[in-house]
């Protein structure tokens, strides 16, 4: 087998692969072989029709046709080898030669990993902004831990926001009770949304046993966006009363004898939060200002298809959480444009980097051990619900193990990169930077054996404003 390839861009290639036929004796044995048992020949056993009585019979075209489709994706994987290309896509194959009992030829266009020229990764610096833990923030944290021990009690006036309203509700339109579309006897705290729009406005002011009707939009369901008419009624309304912040209730709530104690503890936990915050925004920054210091040429199919999957996924976020594509697009003040921008840049960054961390992973040399792929596969299993050794079966299964692997290379490869790089906050403290995690967050800097490994490197910012 002869094979040369073309560049028809820094990513795509021609590949022209000429199979001599003797190479393809295996296949056209094996092709009469089928047809002979597919076929019944007066005077012949089935599977005993000689080959030029199926020529004659079936013709030699279709011999020739099974023989190649067999034969074209073995050659066509020895041509990728022998060339050392790696294909990001399947290839768009033609045969353009086929001379019987001398030459097969065909050619096969393909996206390809581009070359990549490695810059220095060496002692990369990056800022990230201080750590800021106010009392605010404090107040939030307890205030919330109050809320948990709270107790709801029934008031004779208006429900005001904050309050906790017993309600029935009910869409409809044209005066009918839309299938799926009715709740009664729910709790629900004015003001707190999520349920539908103009519901916590008609709230307020309510009383008990009074009923209002107000214009909305569905949010989910086979009328997503369609006007209907929304009837609340409330049977209850209750105040909460939050317990006092004092020494009995630091006991009951915590296993602190003073509430002193408690808000010291609140803060302890939000600075280590607010640590691994920054030390995620600090692997951003690294990976960030190393990718500014190259420029890869990107396969528009590969981003095109990546932008399709990640925009599918946020609209399913975002229908399961109740709200429209326009709604999310007016919390984050964005208009439809800017989003796809923002999407799109997202996006080439992510494919970026992975191209970058796979070619640091290659010159490393790094490696992926049996002990290293089971944890991945654990963890890949617990963040999404599943049961691990389902899972993995799974993974198996769908030959999507390959993946999984690369993932690891990438986690290595991120974790090579931002060990060694100098990241300050905004005061000129040096970030501590120890430990990826595979998800790609930073691992406690408290733990006693951070894991090594770090998977994933694209940015998650589309799916975690979606479910904001």
């Amino acid at each position: 087998m002869k094979s040369a390839v073309e560049t028809l861009s820094p990513t795509r290639a021609k590949l022209t692969v000429e199979v001599p036929f003797e190479e393809l004796k295996p296949s056209l044995d094996a092709a009469y072989k089928a047809i002979a048992q597919q076929i019944n020949i007066p005077g012949f056993r089935r599977g005993k029709v000689p080959p030029m009585v199926i020529d004659k019979q079936v013709g030699r075209g279709a011999v020739l046709d099974q023989a190649i489709n067999d034969v074209l994706p073995k050659k066509y994987v020895e041509a990728l080898q022998a060339n050392e290309l790696e294909p990001l896509a399947q290839p768009e194959v033609e045969v353009t030669r086929l001379e019987d009992n001398d030459v097969l030829e065909f050619t096969a266009e393909v996206d390809v990993k581009p070359t990549i020229e490695l810059p220095a990764y060496d002692g990369l610096e990056a800022s990230v902004d201080d750590i800021e833990i106010s009392d605010e923030d404090v107040e939030e944290q307890v205030t919330a831990l109050r809320q948990r021990f709270g107790t709801l009690t029934d008031v004779e006036r208006p429900a005001a926001d904050g309050d906790f309203v017993v309600l029935d509700l009910k869409a409809m339109q044209d005066g009918e009770v839309l299938e799926g579309a009715e709740i009664t006897g729910t709790s629900y705290q004015v003001g707190r949304g999520g349920m539908i729009d103009g519901l916590d406005e008609a709230l307020v002011g309510m009383s008990a046993g009074e009923e209002k009707t107000f214009s909305s939009q569905l949010v989910g369901g086979d009328l997503v966006g369609q006007d209907v008419e929304v009837q609340v009624a409330v049977s209850q309304v209750q105040e909460q009363e939050l317990p006092e912040l004092d020494d009995d209730f630091a006991q009951l709530a915590s296993e602190f004898d003073t509430a002193e104690e408690l808000v010291a503890d609140v803060r302890v936990r939000l600075g280590n939060g607010k640590r691994l915050e920054q030390a995620a925004a600090a692997r951003d920054a690294v990976l960030e200002a190393l990718l500014e210091k190259v420029s890869i040429p990107l396969p528009e199919t590969l981003v095109t298809e990546e932008l399709n999957a990640r925009r599918q996924n946020i609209e399913q976020q975002l229908a399961m959480a109740g709200i429209t594509m326009a709604k999310y697009l007016e919390d984050e003040e964005q208009t439809q444009d800017e989003f796809e921008a923002d999407l799109d840049r997202r996006v080439r960054d992510a494919v970026a980097a992975q191209f970058l961390l796979d070619e640091i992973a290659k010159k490393e040399e790094l490696g992926v051990d049996q002990q290293e792929l089971s944890q991945h596969l654990v963890r890949r299993a617990q963040q999404s619900g599943q049961d691990p050794q389902s899972f993995a079966n799974h993974m198996f299964e769908h030959n999507h193990i390959p993946d999984l692997v690369q993932e690891i290379l990438r986690g290595k490869a991120l974790a090579t990169i931002v060990e060694s790089a100098v990241v300050k906050d905004a005061s000129g403290n040096v970030v501590e930077l120890k430990g990826l995690q595979p998800d790609g967050t930073i691992a406690d800097v408290s733990d006693e054996e951070p894991a090594e490994a770090a998977a994933e490197t694209e940015t998650d910012g589309d799916e975690e404003k979606a479910e904001a």
